[in-house]
């Protein structure tokens, strides 16, 4: 479509993380945006989204919606256009009960989304928020060549990186839906460990928590030498708001700027903050990091097939086919880091040499 002026469109999960992002861009190229939520009057998750419609009036709905709840999406869908279904819980430690709070609402929720969008004969167009766990459960799995659109995850389970067994059954539903009809075309953005600010004040999703955890002294003793592809969350909204507009777009799309790790996160951070002494001290040394595993959620085959495993993305088609010019992954971290010691209070401390500790505000 060369506009986003004919009808609306519509993004689940809207509240999100990325999901927000995407509503932020699209109503800064002129579209009218549904929403979906759990709950409208749900304040404390929605008030970033209540402040981007103030800023764009009469420009967006927001739709109570579950995941869970077959039909609930139809009213948000009717009259759209085009539907990003980027709702899907994101959990990757000590998960309990993995079928429930990861699985069915990965799985379920998208066979829900996709029978809402076949009952909506208006729209034409779906982008799916898949992972790049979907291509590779384990580090292990993929070594000496990059990852490409045409890798798999073979490897993971409802036991074993429930996260990404969940965006790899959801992705391959998605894929079955896609090809049993032939009204709406689908395309799937698969990003890396995503970072960088978000547009809401909260900090309990997981990857925010991750590196909130590197600032308030959660892992001062150090970080495991875990490694990802990583994006910022400005980008991989960018990319889905092109997938939206370049029809010519479809399969699959992986996301990534470049690869790093939490080691490296954590040295940045150590520069940018010298004084901070609630900052991860190095790395944690593989043997200790197998008696801590267990108390951290994390298996022993877990540790096994993935720490210290370089990893590799060939990010071609987001270039080629979306356009994609990927922001520095050491800007959008510094970014979030200082936008969550905002939020958290924890001050930055002295400079280097100085014994003063930092202050977390109540």
């Amino acid at each position: 479509m060369d506009t986003f002026t004919s009808s609306p469109v519509a993004v689940t999960g809207a509240s999100g993380y990325i999901a927000s992002w995407i509503v932020k861009l699209l109503l800064e190229r002129g579209a009218t945006v549904h929403g979906t939520v759990r709950k409208v009057s749900d304040r404390a998750k929605v008030a970033h989204l209540e402040d981007l419609a103030r800023a764009f009036p009469g420009k967006l709905r927001l739709f109570e919606a579950d995941l869970l709840v077959p039909s609930s999406f139809d009213e948000a869908f009717r009259g759209c256009t085009a539907v990003v279904h980027a709702a899907s819980p994101f959990m990757i430690q000590g998960v309990k009960d993995a079928r429930s709070r990861i699985i069915r609402p990965a799985l379920d929720g998208t066979r829900n989304v996709l029978a809402s969008v076949n009952a909506a004969e208006s729209v034409r167009r779906v982008v799916l928020t898949s992972s790049i766990a979907a291509m590779c459960g384990d580090a292990a799995d993929k070594t000496g060549t990059p990852i490409t659109e045409a890798d798999w995850n073979t490897t993971s389970t409802e036991s074993h990186q429930p996260y990404s067994y969940s965006k790899t059954v959801a992705e391959r539903a998605a894929w079955d839906m896609a090809n049993a009809q032939s009204r709406w075309s689908l395309a799937v953005m698969n990003p890396g460990f995503v970072i960088g600010p978000a547009l809401s004040s909260r900090t309990e999703g997981t990857s925010t928590d991750l590196v909130l955890q590197m600032l308030d002294g959660r892992m001062r003793s150090g970080v495991p030498d875990f490694r990802f592809g990583m994006v910022d969350v400005r980008d991989v909204a960018r990319a889905h708001v092109e997938a939206v507009a370049r029809e010519g777009v479809g399969g699959r799309c992986i996301l990534s700027a470049e690869s790093s790790s939490f080691p490296e996160l954590a040295r940045l951070l150590r520069e940018r903050y010298p004084g901070l002494k609630t900052a991860p001290r190095g790395t944690i040394p593989g043997p200790l990091l197998y008696i801590l595993g267990p108390a951290l959620g994390l298996t022993w085959r877990y540790l096994r097939r993935n720490v210290g495993i370089d990893l590799s993305f060939d990010n071609k088609k987001s270039r080629e086919e979306l356009g994609m010019r990927y922001a520095p992954i050491r800007s959008a971290f510094l970014e979030q880091v200082e936008q969550l010691r905002a939020l958290s209070g924890i001050e930055p401390g002295p400079a280097s040499g100085s014994e003063a500790k930092p202050v977390l505000r109540p």
